[in-house]
């Protein structure tokens, strides 16, 4: 156990990589402990117990889950100048449904007035589904809560493939949250890479989700980058050409004043965080911001996920405290939506999932604060509506089934299956729960059905012919084989 003293010395010794800006970094030490650099001056913070800090996801996790860090940062694509490069906001060229933008990114669609305009918050999940949280999420939607119209309060899971179960993505489909999806692999540095491994990883997510928990691609309609590391251009690309509607990859530094989303037919409204936004303009694709999370005395720090600011040493009534301040920003402002993004970490400390729980209770109490899909913000968002006007609007309706995917089994397959990352010699073994057959080896890059034929998928490059809608068909076609 080092003294007091010899911590110090270490916390004094830890510098900030300053090119690297805000965030959480490795205590070069020991797994236990991490940094958080706040405008470059360390805070040293421990994980809490039987926790570690993984160097890759940038937050505490399972021992057998964790990659010790310090790990060297993959160094940017260095490319040149684009000479295409989007146009700063024409108001008077872009009109909803099909284009939003203003200035700063800080106005409320059609001009409401932020008396009439609905609260809408949303609850995004990212990674995989499986035992380690879905209980957790279920006491989210416990059935209780509700929306102003009656209706369940709903929210959207971004789903990377690893460790999921897929008999309870299927019932979460079911019960009418929206699926999107966060790669196969969830791997480092995808950023820098081409648009067949974009293809490959959102495209082959796509098509796990409807092979094994029947959602249609008609109803996967948005997705988000690995460690919000953005694809610059390309990822866009891949967005544009397979029919998706909107990414929610890119985050926003702390500003007094949230940004609502926006399309990207023109230049984002704010600056990049990650380095890597896009920078072509792509016309009608929504792009849905992480806000950075912060209360104004910076307690805690600033954070794109939920999870990331440091929360950990507080009681469930100083978390919730501090929930109920940062969500003030917003509602007593311009009603932007209010995203809270998790990972499984969050739910791991009773204190942090107390807290959320005694936030969410607290805001059933708000007249006009409604839990929606990102797929149901954005149909509000291109044909606004007062909040007088909510109680019969159709789109966050319950009387009629939202969704196609069907009411899933009561007893799922689970399947125990070969598994060898390409770049490894070593042969696994994954287990996963499906109410399908259970496929010949672990699905994975190139292979999304686990046929055991490597680089059995190939997806049309619509880029070259067919547009959006012929992206779509050759997903599901690609199904039905």
């Amino acid at each position: 156990m080092p003294s007091t003293a010899q911590q110090n010395k270490e916390e004094k010794e830890f510098k900030c990589p300053i090119e690297q800006g805000n965030g959480n970094f490795a205590d070069p030490v020991t797994c236990r402990r991490f940094y958080q650099c706040v405008d470059g001056f360390p805070y040293l913070n421990r994980c809490p117990s039987g926790l570690y800090f993984d160097d890759i996801q940038k937050y505490c996790t399972f021992k057998a889950e964790a990659k010790c860090g310090p790990l060297a940062a993959t160094p940017a694509a260095t490319t040149e100048s684009p000479i295409d490069l989007a146009k700063k906001c024409n108001p008077a060229e872009c009109e909803l449904p099909y284009c939003y933008c203003n200035k700063d990114g800080t106005l409320i669609p059609k001009g409401l007035d932020p008396e009439e305009t609905p609260q809408i918050i949303l609850l995004t999940f990212d990674g995989a589904v499986n035992l380690n949280n879905y209980e957790h999420y279920r006491k989210v939607f416990n059935g209780k809560r509700k929306n102003p119209n009656g209706c369940d309060i709903k929210g959207t899971f971004f789903i990377s493939h690893e460790y999921s179960n897929y008999q309870q993505i299927q019932t979460l489909a079911n019960d009418g949250h929206e699926i999107a999806v966060e790669t196969i692999s969830l791997q480092m540095g995808l950023q820098d890479k081409g648009y067949e491994e974009w293809v490959g990883e959102m495209i082959g997510m796509r098509s796990i989700l409807k092979h094994f928990s029947n959602v249609s691609a008609n109803e996967i309609n948005g997705m988000r980058a690995p460690f919000l590391k953005p694809g610059r251009n390309t990822q866009y690309k891949v967005i544009e050409d397979f029919g998706f509607i909107y990414d929610s990859s890119v985050s926003v530094p702390p500003s007094p004043i949230p940004v609502w989303p926006y399309t990207l037919d023109y230049k984002i409204p704010h600056e990049c965080k990650s380095g890597t936004c896009p920078t072509k303009s792509f016309p009608g694709i929504w792009e849905v911001p992480l806000n950075a999370h912060f209360v104004e005395s910076y307690e805690g720090g600033h954070c794109p996920y939920m999870d990331q600011c440091v929360l950990h040493n507080h009681d469930a009534e100083d978390v919730f405290a501090w929930l109920q301040e940062d969500f003030e920003r917003y509602y007593y402002q311009n009603k932007a939506p209010y995203m809270m993004p998790f990972h499984t970490n969050w739910f791991q400390i009773k204190e942090l999932e107390r807290g959320l729980h005694k936030f969410l209770d607290w805001t059933q109490t708000l007249p006009d604060v409604w839990f929606v899909t990102i797929t149901q913000a954005l149909t509000w968002i291109t044909d606004p509506k007062t909040n007088k006007q909510l109680g019969g609007y159709e789109p966050w309706n319950c009387k009629s089934k939202s969704t196609q995917t069907p009411k899933p089994c009561n007893i799922s397959n689970k399947c125990a299956l070969a598994f060898k990352e390409p770049t490894s010699n070593i042969s696994d073994t994954r287990y996963m729960e499906t109410c399908f057959d259970c496929p010949a080896v672990y699905p994975w890059l190139g292979d999304s059905h686990g046929s055991g034929i490597p680089g059995r998928d190939n997806y049309i490059d619509q880029s070259e012919g067919g547009g959006a809608s012929a992206g779509r068909d050759q997903g599901d076609e690609e199904e039905q084989k």
